[in-house]
């Protein structure tokens, strides 16, 4: 297993406002305080290709490692946070990749 920066793929439709409002306000000072960095932020345009249903919304997270995305999953102190994401939001997905700086450990086989 990877031990360097994780991402964290988000894609999700927000089904209450303010529910999820109020996880966002948090979670934009939990985030980096847990070693996350948001990096890109995305409304939902169209389709090319692919069969997976559209969501509105796209968040991709650097995090430093897996562990620090497990300790903001995790951390006892954010356990009334995570209900507003799940309450505010809807058609979740949320996929966590390895970070690479190239494609040769994919094109080797050594990633799955």
């Amino acid at each position: 297993m990877n031990s360097g920066p994780v991402y964290a793929l988000n894609l999700f439709n927000v089904k209450d406002r303010e529910e999820y409002l109020t996880y966002v306000r948090r979670s934009a000072k939990e985030v980096p305080a847990h070693g996350g960095k948001v990096v890109a932020v995305g409304k939902y345009r169209d389709a090319e290709v692919g069969e997976i249903s559209p969501r509105q919304v796209l968040i991709l997270v650097e995090w430093e490692s897996r562990q620090a995305l497990q300790w903001y999953i995790d951390d006892p102190a954010l356990a009334d946070l995570h209900p507003h994401r799940i309450n505010g939001t809807s058609d979740y997905i949320w996929h966590f990749y390895d970070k690479l700086e190239d494609f040769r450990p994919i094109l080797k086989g050594e990633h799955r």
